[in-house]
């Protein structure tokens, strides 16, 4: 189906097995609910899969165990990134039931051990313990704004660990925003890796913020307050 991209970046054939296995779940569970409306084959490889799994760098994952994927949605980055490298251990996180029932779903028939999926809303997970500073990375794919996005995240991430935002053509104008907001929420050095996906002309980036202290106690705040008055704002 779309054998050809994944090899190419590196996927065994089992993997890329699993992968069109991934991509049959999603496009049957489209017909009965908004998942994507990517569907074409080469399409889905390129923007959802190689998209996907354009976040992993050795560098900034080495030494990483665990993983939480935030707004997770269909599985993206998750479900390619524990594909790719099966030794993490992932905790998707999605705010619709009917999505994580579906991930539930995908976790089975693909068999893939060491993935927890979690029903609710990442900004009041993140007060609980067993979420707080628990992980060594914690990713993010097409949810939100980096400076709201920042909220959403860091405090999940441990004091050492690594947030990974996958981000499109406006990824410039949006850390520029979210530099005030990373700095106060605990973060640390950020760095920027530019990505050209196959086929595409168009610009993305996947950012990775190092977390340097915790996270305040007050962060992150309730959904209205940081739609509403995200940090840094300067008017």
């Amino acid at each position: 189906m779309f054998r050809g991209e994944m090899s190419k970046f590196g996927l065994s054939e089992e993997q890329v097995d699993l992968c069109e296995k991934f991509y049959r779940l999603v496009t049957e569970q489209n017909r009965v609910m908004n998942l994507t409306t990517i569907t074409e084959p080469h399409e889905f490889a390129v923007k959802h899969i190689i998209d996907s799994l354009s976040a992993w760098d050795e560098k900034f994952f080495r030494g990483v165990e665990r993983v939480a994927d935030i707004g997770t949605g269909a599985g993206f980055p998750a479900i390619p990134l524990k594909i790719f490298r099966p030794q993490l251990k992932f905790c998707l996180i999605d705010s619709l039931n009917k999505r994580v029932e579906f991930l539930r779903r995908v976790v089975a028939e693909l068999e893939l051990d060491g993935v927890e999926i979690f029903h609710g809303r990442a900004e009041e997970l993140a007060r609980q313990k067993i979420f707080r500073e628990q992980f060594d990375a914690v990713t993010s794919r097409a949810v939100a704004r980096l400076n709201f996005l920042a909220e959403y995240c860091l405090p999940f991430v441990k004091v050492g660990g690594v947030f990974v935002a996958l981000k499109g053509k406006n990824f410039r104008e949006e850390l520029d925003e979210a530099r005030a907001a990373i700095k106060i929420l605990g973060g640390g050095e950020i760095s920027v890796r530019d990505i050209k996906l196959p086929t595409l002309d168009d610009s993305r980036a996947v950012i990775y913020v190092s977390k340097k202290k915790s996270t305040p106690e007050k962060f992150p705040r309730r959904e209205s307050l940081i739609r509403k008055n995200f940090l840094g704002r300067t008017n």
